[in-house]
């Protein structure tokens, strides 16, 4: 699963040809044992995450979205990708 970002100890990672699992386009986010995927709006689509991470993650997405979305496809088919930066 690579790693595309990490941000204040969050660790964001995409696996490839991952639309099985939950049927929609995700992440995946892990913070001090705890992990979670989320989808391109933000929302926890399965597991845990600490509040204070999670705004960090919504934040995060509002602002690369495209990338996101642009990623994903790209490893859907290609089996390549690229790291997003993380929040300053």
């Amino acid at each position: 699963m690579p790693l595309i970002s990490n941000f204040y100890g969050v660790v964001i990672s995409m696996y490839f040809n991952d639309d099985e699992q939950h049927h929609k386009p995700h992440f995946h986010a892990r913070y001090a044992g705890e992990e979670a995927s989320f989808d391109f709006d933000g929302n926890i689509i399965a597991g845990t995450f600490p509040i204070k991470q999670t705004k960090f993650v919504v934040a995060w997405v509002e602002i690369h979205r495209e990338e996101l979305s642009a990623l994903w496809e790209l490893m859907q088919t290609d089996k390549q990708y690229y790291k997003i930066k993380g929040l300053d």
